[in-house]
């Protein structure tokens, strides 16, 4: 499945990915001003697509975006009757009121990942939303990238655990699988929501040197679901370790039951 085959509705208009167009001017491109959602398709079938809008609305409501929920779950509809396989669909709304829906295909991702720590300091006034303005989380993958990782470990400069810049992150100590509490300015993620539903698991605050004592870690989102992590920084773990293949086995059996299929 290549980019010619995705498909974009825009403001309810849809068509070729590839042939989309966007009226400007739009806050939106223009500084970033909006909010998004991705949830993923298996074989047709969209999983917690409920949950990823009403995660559209909260986010707009913190940044006084109106969110025309009706409309763009009636938009999604349509572009999800055009599908028929595993793909990623994006939600965009923009601060000019443009509702962008669009398919991507699914990312391809190796066994285990490697991560790099990349001290961040969250912008307290975005805390929570899923907003478009994911600049300083792209450039935190590149720095990781420069290191030879794969992605970043976001750590506050006091050296306490938030999430990786797309992702969750949990490991295991002494038998426990661990990972920040949303006291902490990370995302709530609706697969880390989904994992702690079929996982026992301690939410907290941890600094970095406590995660790289650690037995095993992996990270969890919507394109990767449950990715054992091989290394962080110079450590180095054994992956996919036996808690996070149980973590990895619960979470696709949950998915499996939730969309109704064996």
């Amino acid at each position: 499945m290549g980019q010619s085959d995705q498909i974009a509705s825009v403001d309810g208009e849809i068509g070729p990915a590839g042939e989309a167009t966007l009226a400007l001017p739009d806050d939106g491109l223009f500084r970033g001003d909006g909010v998004f959602e991705v949830l993923r398709v298996y074989a047709g079938r969209p999983f917690a697509l409920a949950d990823h809008l009403r995660r559209l609305e909260e986010s707009g409501a913190k940044i006084d975006l109106e969110i025309d929920r009706g409309r763009i779950e009636a938009e999604v509809a349509v572009v999800l009757e055009r599908v028929d396989d595993d793909r990623l669909v994006r939600i965009v709304s923009t601060r000019a009121g443009r509702r962008l829906i669009f398919t991507e295909p699914m990312p391809r991702h190796p066994e285990t990942i490697a991560l790099e720590p990349v001290t961040y300091s969250p912008t307290v006034i975005l805390d929570g939303v899923k907003s478009i303005s994911y600049a300083a989380n792209m450039h935190a993958t590149r720095i990781a990238k420069r290191s030879g990782a794969s992605d970043a470990l976001l750590v506050t400069p006091d050296g306490t655990v938030l999430e990786s810049p797309t992702s969750s992150v949990f490991w295991v100590a002494g038998g426990e699988i661990r990972t920040p509490s949303l006291d902490l300015p990370i995302l709530d993620s609706i697969t880390r929501r989904r994992l702690l539903g079929w996982i026992e698991a301690s939410e907290g605050t941890w600094k970095l040197d406590e995660l790289l004592a650690a037995d095993e870690v992996f990270i969890a989102s919507t394109t990767r679901e449950v990715h054992a992590v091989e290394r962080v920084g110079e450590t180095t773990f054994g992956a996919p370790g036996p808690l996070t293949t149980r973590a990895a086995n619960a979470f696709a059996a949950g998915r499996a039951a939730e969309l109704g299929v064996d």
